[in-house]
C-alpha cells in the first residue's frame, strides 16, 4: 500500500516523475513536466532505470564493468535532459538511477517519495504503437497510487506550452 502524498504540505513541493529512456518521445514528457512544474512551483524528478539480467558468477567481473559503464552512460543522458529541463523552465530536476525492472522501480520510487504527484509519459508516434512502457501501463494503471499523464508524442513545443 502506498503512503499518503504530502506534496502540498508545508515543507514539501510537488514533483512530476519522468522516466528517461532512449525513446524519441521522452523529450515530450520532460518538456510538459518541466513547464507544469514551472507554473505550479514544483520540480521534475527524472528516473533512469538500468535493466539488469541474471549474471553468472564466472562473469561477475565483466558484469561489474558493464554496470559501471551503464551508470556512466545514464549520467550522461541525465545530464543532457537536466540541461534541457533547465532551458525549458529554469528548473534543476532531481536525478535517480535505479537498477532492475522498469515498472518495479517506478513503483518503488513513487512509494519512497511522498512528493511525487504524477507520472508523466509520452506516447510514441510510430506504427509499432505508443511504446512498451505506455502499453504496459494500460494494463496496470488502475493499481498506481498517483495519476499517470500520457503526452501525445507528436505535440510541438508551442502546443505543449498552450497545455501547460
Amino acid at each position: 500500500m502506498s503512503r499518503k502524498r504530502r506534496s502540498y504540505e508545508s515543507g514539501h513541493k510537488p514533483k512530476f516523475l519522468v522516466v528517461i529512456d532512449d525513446s524519441p518521445e521522452c523529450d515530450r514528457a520532460l518538456y510538459y513536466a518541466s513547464r507544469r512544474c514551472a507554473r505550479i512551483g514544483g520540480n521534475v524528478i527524472m528516473l533512469r532505470v538500468i535493466e539488469t539480467g541474471d549474471h553468472s558468477q564466472q562473469w561477475l567481473g565483466v558484469a561489474d564493468i558493464m554496470r559501471a559503464e551503464a551508470h556512466e552512460e545514464s549520467n550522461v543522458v541525465l545530464d543532457r535532459y537536466a540541461a534541457r529541463a533547465n532551458s525549458i523552465a529554469a528548473i534543476t530536476p532531481e536525478r535517480v538511477i535505479r537498477e532492475g525492472h522498469r515498472a518495479e522501480e517506478i513503483l518503488k520510487l513513487i512509494d519512497e517519495d511522498d512528493d511525487i504527484v504524477a507520472l508523466i509519459l509520452a506516447a510514441g508516434t510510430g506504427k509499432e504503437g505508443p511504446g512498451p512502457l505506455v502499453a504496459s501501463l494500460a494494463v496496470t494503471a488502475s493499481t498506481y497510487p498517483i495519476p499517470i499523464a500520457i503526452v501525445p508524442g507528436h505535440l510541438s513545443d508551442e502546443e505543449l506550452d498552450a497545455l501547460s
